[in-house]
């Protein structure tokens, strides 16, 4: 790759870009094979993959199910990015944009199909009223951080993550630009956190099981191999409440769902009953 790049006056795909993901980015969208979505017997169907967008939605919906919401069963299916799984032509019908997760919820007639993961979490929050204030003030500062987290990860993942972890060569100036920016947003919700228990306050609510997949994995050494690098012991209020959400049984349980790597006793590749979750995590070792 040369230092000095020029761009062209009109750019083209004449080669592939190296990296991770190279093999199925692609700049056209729509499916690019046949294949139909399975359906189990739930209202609520999931299509998704355990990274940090996946996990908001499989936390959220085990969150659901400890407050005793039994509408909230689910089956979970593993899309498989790596493989383009999210380009068949039936995950392409539920969400054109070919991003994971992906919920249709067939209680709905017909049924509806849901996508981004802030929306999904907000549609499940508002269909069950729970995880989202009632007061129209903590409502407010509860959807301020639930659109920060949605506007800042990309920089945190496509940014940081991907210069630093994933591209085929490490270079400086990206690597500096985004962990400049990321250490910044790491600052934001430590000073933040100093004065509130979770982000909008004193209440647990979508915002959090939203911010908690990237930045409370991320502080807690569970992404991009980065947190002696990003110095993350130095955000002490932000580690509190890390390690607090991680304790939650719900978010032990959502986390390993549609996840196909690690130790075994965190990787669930589908969930149709919580039995399937109990199962896996009978295998975790006992801490003494």
């Amino acid at each position: 790759m040369a230092d000095n790049y020029t761009p062209p006056k009109v750019w083209t795909e004449d080669t592939e870009s190296g990296g991770t993901w190279a093999s199925i980015n692609r700049p056209t969208a729509g499916s690019r094979h046949e294949k139909t979505l399975p359906v189990g017997e739930h209202s609520l169907q999931l299509y998704s993959m355990g990274t940090p967008n996946g996990q908001k939605v499989t936390i959220m919906l085990e969150e659901l199910l400890a407050l005793g919401v039994t509408e909230a069963e689910y089956d979970a299916y593993l899309i498989r990015i790596g493989d383009g799984d999210q380009f068949s032509s039936g995950f392409v019908a539920v969400n054109p944009n070919s991003k994971i997760p992906a919920l249709v919820d067939h209680s709905q007639q017909p049924p509806l199909n849901v996508f981004e993961s802030g929306n999904i979490l907000l549609y499940l929050a508002e269909k069950f009223g729970q995880l989202i204030p009632q007061d129209f003030a903590k409502r407010t500062q509860m959807m301020n951080w639930l659109f920060w987290l949605q506007g800042s990860a990309p920089y945190l993942g496509g940014g940081f993550g991907h210069f630093y972890a994933y591209a085929p060569e490490k270079f400086e100036y990206p690597i500096n630009r985004f962990t400049m920016e990321t250490k910044r947003q790491l600052d934001l919700l430590d000073k933040h956190l100093a004065d509130n228990t979770y982000l909008s306050g004193d209440e647990y609510t979508i915002a959090d099981i939203a911010t908690w997949p990237w930045y409370g994995n991320l502080v807690l050494g569970r992404a991009y191999d980065a947190a002696e690098f990003l110095d993350v012991e130095s955000y002490p209020n932000l580690m509190r409440w890390a390690k607090q959400i991680d304790q939650r049984e719900a978010v032990q349980r959502g986390r390993i769902v549609n996840k196909a790597w690690g130790e075994e006793w965190e990787q669930l590749e589908e969930r149709h009953s919580a039995a399937d979750i109990d199962a896996v995590l009978s295998k975790r070792p006992i801490l003494k």
